[in-house]
């Protein structure tokens, strides 16, 4: 049986380019004992890819993880018709051995769904929404009636937390944009929203919206946003650093403005960490976000929204495009075209 796959040729340089990649096809070989063959159904495509390809060598298959069907098995683990969760990267079809580690960059059963999408397994019931879950509540520790502050809002991961805080009780503000992002936020929910593209006057914009400062700042993107959000903090405030996207296309040996927050963070004693989400990979822990994120879903006290783009061959289409802000939402591929 052959597999398509997408190879990483080089280094991005700025933003990535549809020529960084080439579709290969390679046969696949036959089963071994304990092991299984799966087709990927749906296909993740995240912003943390793009600063984690720096730490690789180029040519390789490009990293993600996806949900996949196994079509055949040697594995009493993994049987025919189950579904996973895995790192398999840019793929549409893989040899895996059920010895392959369990850990959120390895491989599990795709569990906790019940009736909701298996594209969810990729985002508010996946690594993106324990990212919310764990990293807005572990580290903010927010508190009823106090304000929230999320960049990348109309993201996958920041449009969780900004209703997870409102579920806390909180007043939630989210930066986005686009005009059409930010009636989205308002229609989950939140009590502000502000399009930082075409604001004139961001720091009066904000301090409207956060008439008594702000107490908890979930930060998906860094840069001078971040630096003119920290300086309307309140004392004691928990900063919760998730990513760094406003710098992830820099070019090679380009010199970004640097921030410099010691002052802000020493006299306003602010907590702030980054983190990332494999700290809560641990057996129950990981299953636990799961299955809390998918209790809410279900209530209806969150919503979710998904950017899905049709056909494997379009994976680096929908990398680039996410990186650029098309989506609203959690940004998939689905790997069939309909």
């Amino acid at each position: 049986m052959k597999a398509d796959k997408f190879t990483l040729l080089r280094h991005f340089d700025g933003a990535p380019q549809e020529a960084d990649f080439a579709l290969e096809t390679e046969e696949l070989p036959e089963l071994k004992p304990g092991e299984f063959l799966c087709e990927a159904e749906f296909l993740s495509v995240d912003p943390y890819m793009r600063p984690y390809t720096r730490q690789m060598k180029p040519p390789f298959t490009m990293i993600g993880t996806q949900v996949a069907r196994v079509l055949e098995s040697k594995s009493d683990k993994f049987p025919v018709g189950s579904r996973v969760v895995g790192a398999l990267g840019w793929r549409s079809r893989t040899v895996v051995s059920e010895d392959m580690p369990t850990a959120q960059f390895g491989m599990r059963p795709c569990t906790g769904l019940g009736e909701l999408p298996l594209s969810y397994a990729l985002g508010s019931c996946g690594m993106p929404g324990n990212t919310a879950y764990f990293g807005f509540l572990e580290i903010c520790q927010p508190k009823e009636g106090e304000t929230v502050v999320v960049t990348g809002a109309a993201g996958a991961v920041g449009s969780l937390v900004g209703q997870i805080a409102q579920i806390r009780g909180c007043r939630v503000v989210g930066f986005a944009g686009t005009d059409a992002k930010c009636d989205w936020l308002k229609s989950l929910g939140f009590d502000a929203a502000i399009n930082y593209k075409t604001c004139e006057d961001i720091d009066s914009a904000l301090k409207a919206a956060v008439p008594k400062g702000i107490d908890c700042y979930f930060d998906n993107v860094g840069g001078l946003l971040s630096h003119r959000i920290r300086q309307q903090m309140n004392e004691f405030g928990r900063v919760s650093i998730c990513g760094s996207i406003a710098s992830y296309n820099d070019r090679t040996g380009e010199t970004a403005q640097v921030d410099v927050p010691e002052n802000q963070i020493l006299f306003k004693q602010l907590k702030v960490e980054g983190f990332i989400v494999t700290r809560w990979d641990k057996e129950g822990t990981w299953q636990k976000g799961i299955d809390q994120m998918a209790a809410w879903i279900r209530e209806g006290k969150i919503k979710v929204q998904e950017t899905v783009t049709e056909g494997f061959q379009n994976m680096p289409k929908a990398f680039i495009g996410m990186l650029k802000g098309e989506n609203t939402g959690k940004a998939v591929v689905k790997a069939t075209v309909e």
